[in-house]
């Protein structure tokens, strides 16, 4: 029996772009759906091995024909986003390079081909199998022709086959009467409209007793009297649009396909060609996996005597690995073993039942690498004092995997984790930091090509779940870490990035672990308290509404809102949506002098968010035993480098509004200690002189000169000392808005001017400081030309949005390419700044811990004896972290309580 495999080209792509986060190749390409669209494809070639092949794509007019007979067929379809539109054309030159057959006919959808080639070439010889997540397929089905939906559970992809029996016993009709059943009850996605008031149970009961709608119309016709008076009527009332619903939803069997099912021959697609695209996006695992490394430019293999199912690639050692690694040696005890200078680690933990922890986890086991022995060991239930006396030692380089989360759960084993030489997340972050996914999983199917959850034994249900027998899949996990570690040590060396990352990044772990082990100390009575005036306050505010509105009804429903507003009310009204009235913030500033109910809810809004967000909010994570918030700090999340603070954000604490800076009276230093802060003084602002070399900016700072007063001057032509408030306010937002790629538009909104003022202040600043001008236009070029740019430090960013066929992306990568450089320096002089601090405080035996840091802000909590020394040490670190052609500045104070600080 020969075997056709029909694929439906645009499901299965748009299926990958949605189920796999954004890659990229090395130039910069955007390469998710091209990757899942080949696994996907190759996973059913090697399942079905086809003797014909042939891929159907929807064609820009696919839709128009089903259009005409019906507007509103597939009407609120979304755009497809750019980031996948990109890679349409490029799978197709893949498959061309491949030798599989592809088509798109104006005015059939991909469905139709697909139709027309499984109804005309299945037969007792041939079978056909469509590949699809469209159940609309399922209406083909027969004794010959199948259909295979792609499903996905716990990370894995795996292929479900329906034939004529499943889907009887799961639909209750034959697939013929799928499209009855579609008539009836309509299609949501396709917009199909169907008959009102029936569902899938009503329509497939009708179904399963008349057949078909033609039957089921005689039967009413003849007024047979077991239909409710309801359904009838609506049947009777839609049956036009149930003839119509039928005949959009049936698959088309006459698409313009070739008659020879010869023309679909399948044939071996390895080949240079295939090779060469392969290496354009990057996708070693399929270059491997397929032993394209193997062939010369003119399509032979290196050497021709040896099969190609005998040449053995890095895929299959690196196969052989981890299937190797999931048998470990269990060992009780460190005693004579020699871990060398080195040694890999994963900590095996269980959810713990203490709800106090900081991290809560319980530590159960231990698996490690032995680069002396080239083992994979576990230890279970480690001793306390053996891990201490490993993990402390400073002589033994450490490698793992989100060591930060694992620093803070050691220390509250009262161990210190030391010599922290490698992390698996943050090397991939440095080498990617746009891709925010770090999970084991994820880096290994980015960095290694490997599915995790295929060498798993089956028992495993959770990737991070730890059973008593888990030592097999913390071997996995540690072989995965060496693997990871091999490969981005390398790629970070030939990016020039190894310095960022040995030098900033790996010694910041640490101090961002204690920096979440010690937390802040918390006054909960006074957030208690403050929670209460803001009720009180929200309270009388909505009786003030309620009053103005002549009614009550619910402040917090978009609808009621928009309804009040702008019917009852008559406020001038915005469109109206599907949804109601818009009645966000912007519609609602723009009526604030319409009505005197407008600032009373935009109050009542703010107030209601500062209660539950930084009162309700905060509460719930002070840790009883403490009495200290414990916040995470991230390295890996941002992709300028800048370091970020969830559950919660203390990050975001109001910092401008006189009641939201209140929250900050909660946070008290310890009896004894007091805070001691120092914040840069405009430290992007000195990056962005430093780098664009622009000789008025240098001046200006080195002269100590008031920088948002001297671009006034010179932008608005204005004596430098006659510059009010407004005009170096507004300088100030011109001086900001550059180095974050404001647009005229958004600069205009910001200051409350026209555009074209706006688009004047621009012109007229990058006229005064020309060097700024050039450094910025040298950045968007040079970003074109490699597909990124990099800190001073050589941080990387990969900017792919400038080859975007969307002006608003590639606007958006002009914007990403002049000020990732001036953020991440920013962001990369913080760090160093961090780790400088850390180093001394310990070095000079300072009572003090760095306790928070808020972009360019750092806080210390200092014993009061050493609030002198400590105060000296964080302004010396910080002002002297890198040398620019310009002095950083920094304003040090100290107060008891954060609210204080200055």
């Amino acid at each position: 029996m020969k075997k056709l495999l029909l694929i439906d080209g645009n499901s299965i792509m748009n299926r990958a772009f949605y189920g796999i986060h954004l890659m990229t190749s090395n130039d910069g390409k955007y390469t998710n759906a091209l990757y899942g669209f080949l696994s996907t494809m190759f996973s059913n070639m090697d399942e079905i091995n086809p003797d014909y092949m042939l891929i159907a794509f929807d064609s820009k007019t696919a839709a128009d024909v089903r259009k005409k007979q019906y507007d509103g067929y597939k009407k609120s379809r979304h755009k497809m986003p750019d980031e996948l539109a990109e890679q349409m054309p490029e799978i197709k030159e893949i498959l061309d390079a491949m030798n599989i057959k592809h088509i798109e006919l104006p005015d059939f959808e991909g469905d139709d081909i697909l139709g027309t080639a499984a109804k005309k070439f299945a037969s007792d010889e041939v079978e056909a199998y469509i590949l699809s997540g469209d159940r609309d397929l399922f209406q083909l089905i027969q004794s010959n022709i199948f259909v295979r939906i792609p499903k996905t559970s716990q990370g894995k992809t795996t292929t479900e086959l329906y034939d004529e029996k499943r889907i009887e016993d799961e639909m209750g009709l034959a697939p013929k009467d799928l499209i009855e059943l579609k008539a009836l009850m309509g299609d949501s996605s396709d917009e199909i409209p169907g008959c009102k008031g029936v569902g899938p149970k009503t329509a497939t009961t009708l179904l399963q007793k008349y057949k078909t709608i033609e039957n089921l119309y005689d039967a009413l016709e003849k007024g047979e009297d077991e239909f409710k008076p309801k359904l009838r009527d609506n049947l009777i009332e839609n049956k036009d649009l149930i003839f119509l619903s039928r005949e959009l939803g049936r698959i088309k069997l006459n698409a313009n396909i070739s008659d020879n099912i010869e023309d679909f021959k399948y044939t071996d697609w390895k080949n240079a060609n295939v090779k060469k695209q392969f290496e354009k996006y990057s996708f070693k695992r399929f270059i491997e996996k397929y032993h394209l490394k193997e062939l010369t430019d003119n399509g032979n293999y290196k050497n021709p005597f040896v099969d190609d199912n005998d040449i053995k690639s890095e895929e299959d050692t690196l196969d052989k690995e981890l299937k190797n690694s999931l048998f470990v040696e269990n060992i009780s005890s460190f005693d004579n073993i020699n871990l060398g200078d080195k040694f890999i680690f994963y900590l095996d933990t269980k959810p713990s039942e203490d709800d106090e922890k900081i991290i809560k986890k319980d530590i159960i086991g231990i698996g490690f690498y032995n680069f002396n022995t080239g083992k994979i060991c576990y230890y279970k239930n480690p001793k306390n004092e053996e891990l201490k006396k490993i993990l402390e030692d400073k002589s033994i380089e450490k490698i793992g995997y989100n060591l930060s989360e694992d620093y803070v759960l050691l220390r509250e084993n009262n161990i210190k984790l030391e010599n922290i030489k490698y992390d698996a997340e943050v090397a991939c972050y440095d080498l990617n930091p746009t891709n925010v996914k770090h999970s084991l999983k994820e880096i290994a199917e980015q960095y290694l090509n490997i599915d995790i959850e295929e060498y798993l034994p089956e028992k495993q249900i959770n990737l991070f779940e730890s059973l008593d027998e888990g030592k097999n899949e913390v071997g996995l996990y540690v072989c995965i870490i060496k693997k990871i570690y091999e490969y981005t040590i390398e790629k970070l060396k030939k990016d020039n990035s190894i310095k960022l990352f040995d030098e900033i990044e790996m010694p910041l772990i640490k101090v961002l672990g204690d920096m979440q082990f010690e937390g802040m100390q918390v006054d909960k009575n006074e957030l208690v308290n403050f929670g209460t005036k803001l009720k009180q306050r929200i309270e009388k505010l909505t009786s003030e509404i309620y009053e103005l509105a002549g009614e009550e009804f619910n402040i917090n429903s978009t609808i009621q809102l928009g309804n009040i507003l702008f019917e009852k009310l008559g406020l001038p009204a915005p469109k109206k949506n599907k949804k109601g009235y818009s009645t966000d913030v912007k519609t609602l500033e723009k009526l604030y002098d319409k009505h005197p109910i407008i600032n009373k809810i935009l109050e009542y809004r703010g107030l209601v968010k500062l209660n539950s967000t930084y009162v309700e909010g905060l509460i719930p994570y002070i840790n009883k035993r403490t009495n200290r918030i414990h916040s995470y700090f991230h390295q890996t999340i941002t992709a300028t480098g800048r370091i970020s603070s969830t559950e919660p954000n203390l990050q975001n604490i109001p910092a401008r509004e006189e009641l939201g800076r209140q929250i900050k009276k909660a946070f008290i230093a310890k009896d004894g200690y007091t805070y001691v802060d120092a914040d840069y003084s405009q430290v992007e602002l000195r990056v962005l002189a430093h780098l664009s070399k622009d000789e008025n900016m240098i001046n200006a700072f080195k002269n100590d000169e008031d920088i948002h007063r001297q671009v006034a001057s010179r932008v608005f032509n204005i004596p430098f000392d006659k510059v009010t408030k407004q005009e170096r306010s507004r300088a100030k937002a011109v001086n900001f808005g550059i180095v974050y790629g404001i647009t005229s538009f958004g600069l205009a909104k910001q200051i409350g001017s026209t555009r074209k003022e706006a688009e004047e202040y621009i012109e007229k600043y990058f006229e005064k400081y020309s060097g700024i001008k050039n450094y910025m236009d040298n950045m968007v070029k040079s970003a074109q030309e490699n597909g990124y740019v990099e800190t001073l430090f050589g941080r990387r960013r990969y900017v792919p949005e400038l080859k975007s066929s969307n002006y608003m992306m590639r606007e958006f990568g002009k914007r990403v390419a002049m000020n990732t450089p001036i953020q991440g320096t920013a962001a990369d002089i913080m760090k160093i700044a961090m780790n400088k601090v850390y180093e001394e405080l310990e070095k000079e035996n300072i009572d003090g811990k760095i306790v928070l840091q808020v972009h360019d802000e750092l806080i210390l909590e200092v014993n009061e004896k050493d609030k002198e020394k400590a105060s000296k040490i964080l302004k010396e670190c910080m002002e002297n972290a890198f040398e620019l052609e310009i002095p950083l500045k920094v304003e040090v104070t100290t107060a008891k309580c954060w609210y204080d600080l200055k």
